[in-house]
């Protein structure tokens, strides 16, 4: 490539070939007599110089093109588990500020859906990384699916059980005998841990009646239900962004009761970031890991510290909901991430282990999955570079917003 863009050096026939010039034996160089022979003789020097200044720009070219070879960026896929929005604000700042590219690598950012599982497009190699809740990972393992947590983003679980305040519902106990919503496809077992522990059997219609519920709050808002279940950066917000029809204002935080499983003691970890033990096995693979994660994580650091542009950045992705719910959602997933610790990314073990238990308690695996389900030594490695980069990993001081709502969340 660099000889058709530097030009073609053999063409020159003054003097032998470029190459001749760093043989190791080169021939003595001719003799020339005066006269006519003088001037041949500059004339043979002009070409020997003309040729030592070719062959250098030559190899200047050639190294240029190295440099661009070893500049290319690595391609990688990160398998999201649900649609545009706030909740992913991190990973797209980190690609829209260039954050990725800076470490080397060409994200792609692959939406998810209800029919996208993000673990079997990782075991297919259709993604290097994905995201997902710590329980469903932890389903596909006992599968035998290989796949290991390497960064823990959120801290804590965001799942709540809502309900009007004039209900009487104000724990677990008070669903009893009540229509109880929840999505299903693994977000139940908080919830239906939680009723066991209250000696409630979700699977008993005279104990309590569980309602398969859409990814909204209109049963609720309808009457249809007398508690659903909600994500505090979401489906919670959807209630404050409908009109309370007693007022014709907007419903209010004291309108709403809430049991949050955090409390309870059966919340679960969501969020994190896995790969297949695999693929982290390959060569050069870990070192890609760190500086995918080193990215992402930054992109959460400049998220928690410039939310507006963040808000911005995502809202240029064209998500469904609008500018105020999307400015809630953030904040409200900067709470499950900061502050951290020990770092962002890094495993709480208590956590964890109450998460194992739930699944375990949840029939959602059979038995504890090993010590290899999860590994910090990637994120600790991109938490140094970040921290030897200036940047505050942990949050400690971060405060959230005061967020306030607009009508179906415009």
């Amino acid at each position: 490539m660099w000889l058709a863009t530097c030009g073609n050096l053999s063409k020159l026939s003054c003097v032998p070939a470029a190459s001749s010039l760093l043989d190791p034996h080169p021939k003595p160089l001719p003799h020339f007599g005066g006269g006519a022979s003088q001037r041949a003789h500059h004339h043979w020097w002009a070409c020997f110089l003309s040729r030592c200044a070719l062959l250098l720009f030559g190899l200047a070219c050639l190294t240029s093109f190295s440099a661009a070879q070893d500049d290319e960026l690595i391609p990688l896929r990160f398998q999201l588990h649900w649609v545009t929005q706030a909740e992913f604000a991190g990973y797209y700042a980190a690609v829209d500020l260039g954050f990725y590219e800076e470490e080397g690598l060409d994200v792609s950012l692959l939406d998810g859906s209800v029919e996208i599982v993000p673990q079997q497009l990782v075991l297919a190699g259709a993604a290097e990384f994905g995201l997902g809740w710590v329980p469903r990972v932890l389903e596909s393992n006992e599968h035998g699916a290989g796949l290991v947590n390497i960064a823990q983003v959120s801290q804590r679980s965001a799942t709540l059980e809502v309900a009007f305040v004039h209900s009487g519902i104000e724990t677990v106990e008070d669903l009893r005998g009540r229509r109880v919503g929840t999505w299903g496809f693994g977000n139940e077992h908080e919830l239906f841990v939680a009723l066991r522990a209250a000696g409630i059997n979700p699977d008993n219609p005279d104990d309590v009646t569980i309602v398969q519920q859409g990814f909204d709050m209109s049963l609720l808002l309808n009457g249809e239900v007398d508690a659903a279940q909600a994500m505090t950066y979401n489906e919670y917000a959807q209630v404050l962004e409908a009109v309370n029809p007693d007022t014709g204002e907007l419903y209010q935080p004291e309108d709403l009761s809430v049991i949050d499983f955090n409390d309870v003691g059966t919340a679960m970890l969501p969020d994190h970031i896995f790969a297949s033990r695999e693929w982290l096995t390959g060569a050069g693979n870990a070192d890609l890991a760190i500086a995918f994660l080193k990215a992402s994580f930054r992109g959460w650091v400049y998220c928690r510290d410039q939310p507006d542009d963040c808000v911005e950045i995502v809202l240029e992705r064209g998500p469904t909901l609008g500018e105020s719910h999307q400015r809630w959602q953030l904040n409200e997933v900067n709470k499950l991430i900061w502050p951290s610790p020990a770092g962002i990314g890094i495993m709480d073990e208590e956590l964890w282990a109450q998460t194992v238990a739930v699944a375990l308690e949840g029939l959602v695996i059979s038995e504890a999955p090993g010590m290899d389900a999860y590994r910090t030594d990637l994120a600790a490695a991109a938490i140094e570079l970040l921290v030897a980069d200036g940047y505050d990993v942990t949050g400690e001081s971060w405060e959230p917003l005061e967020v306030k709502l607009r009508l179906g969340g415009e």
